[in-house]
């Protein structure tokens, strides 16, 4: 049916993308040859190509809760990360992505995950903050699904290839370095160079796509936000959340928002699929 797919980046939003596949997988027979993922959104790709949403969601819920604190002063004081986020992070990756999970993606498709390299001459920090800053701006002053101001800062945008990592540790390290927004994410090395959220460059991945959508391929784009203007791309499908997705980024205080989150993800899939179908 579709024979790439892109998972755009969102935070906890993209556990909508988790639902949404878990609707469609079977009932359209996805079987992708590419698969590409930015941020949050390469997480949702790996579990959902794995088969283990449920298991994964399960253990989010769990852990998240009014109990904790996005920005933990104390802690930080105490010479331990500001935000708990990064290393529930970690801890997760490190339960999903082991030898066997590894060679199980690599054997269903080619996953890249997205990840940006800073411009040159700006240290990690001071260039993070710039990156962001210029992302939020566009977002919330033009909309657009497709940000450019990163790449006009002269952010560049990589898509490391899962096939070729040898060890579940590379892959972790690809996969903390495409989410890496500090102070919530650590700063990680890929390739041995700084590496950084993918969304800085683009938030949507679909740079990848392009060469099958020219052979006549068709791809399917998960975003994690609502737009007005969706581009109208030969061969390639946009799919939005039904309705705006009311959970922060990197919130872990909310379990019952990532659990709407999936909930709508589920019933937006099913109804896609169903319109597939007809």
């Amino acid at each position: 049916m579709f024979d790439g797919i892109a998972f755009a980046g969102g935070g906890n939003r993209c556990y909508w993308q988790g639902g949404f596949y878990e609707a469609v997988a079977d009932r359209i027979a996805l079987a992708p040859q590419l698969v590409v993922g930015a941020s949050a959104g390469a997480y949702a790709a790996t579990y959902s190509l794995l088969g283990i949403g449920p298991e994964v969601r399960r253990s989010v819920i769990d852990a998240c809760g009014p109990h904790l604190k996005n920005f933990d002063l104390a802690a930080w004081r105490r010479g331990e990360p500001l935000c708990p986020v990064g290393p529930m992070y970690d801890d997760l990756l490190a339960q999903t992505i082991d030898a066997a999970a590894l060679a199980r993606i690599n054997a269903l498709t080619d996953f890249r995950i997205a990840v940006a390299r800073l411009p040159r001459g700006l240290s990690p920090a001071f260039g993070a903050a710039i990156g962001i800053g210029a992302y939020q701006i566009e977002k919330h002053l033009f909309h657009p699904v497709h940000p450019r101001f990163g790449r006009a800062l002269g952010f560049r945008g990589e898509f490391v290839a899962v096939r070729s990592l040898s060890d579940p540790q590379l892959m972790r390290d690809a996969l903390i370095a495409s989410g890496g927004v500090p102070p919530f994410m650590p700063v990680t090395l890929v390739g041995g160079l700084p590496a950084f959220d993918g969304g800085l460059v683009d938030n949507v991945p679909i740079e990848p796509l392009t060469t099958i959508e020219a052979e006549g391929g068709r791809t399917l784009v998960l975003l994690t936000r609502r737009y007005k203007n969706i581009p109208k791309v030969r061969n390639r499908t946009y799919v939005q959340p039904s309705e705006v997705i009311k959970v922060k980024q990197f919130d872990i205080t909310n379990p019952d928002g990532i659990r709407r989150a999936f909930e709508l993800g589920r019933a937006d899939g099913e109804k896609f699929a169903r319109s597939i179908r007809r």
